[in-house]
């Protein structure tokens, strides 16, 4: 069995939803030596998360803004935890709902995804700052 793990430094990026996968791949070029496995993208942040979905028509990453703005509303006077400005315990939240980590299958060298699958990075604060990654790798 190989394992392989590569860290990764988003630049800071607007909030919403944004396609990574190409960033995730030029990051893990080991990917290409696994026959059958598993890659898992985890992000070090408990402010942000990763999904997978929709890779072609970016309305989708639209309206997934849109959805739960209106799920974990800001401003909300019963939040203890906004020492950080409005956008913070919404984006836990959302972070909490959404996830931290990502597993994809490895097939012949390549991310296993569904034809119209990528890896979505979601940024939830206002000004998030750069973003860390771990994708570790491992298979035969």
């Amino acid at each position: 069995m190989n394992i392989y793990q590569q860290r990764l430094t988003l630049p800071e990026k607007k909030r919403g939803f944004h396609l990574i996968t190409n960033e995730v791949l030029r990051a893990m070029p080991e990917l290409a030596h696994i026959k059958t496995g598993m890659c898992q993208v985890f992000i070090q942040h408990t402010s942000a998360s990763l999904t997978i979905n929709e890779n072609a028509d970016p309305t989708v990453r639209k309206d997934f803004e849109m959805y739960f703005n209106k799920a974990v509303k800001e401003n909300d006077p019963d939040y203890v935890h906004d020492y950080e400005g409005s956008d913070d315990m919404p984006a836990h939240l959302k972070a909490a709902l959404l996830g931290s980590s990502v597993l994809i299958p490895i097939a012949n060298g390549r991310l296993a995804f569904g034809t119209w699958q990528g890896i979505y990075f979601c940024e939830h604060r206002n000004h998030g700052g750069p973003r860390s990654l771990v994708i570790t790798a491992w298979g035969v």
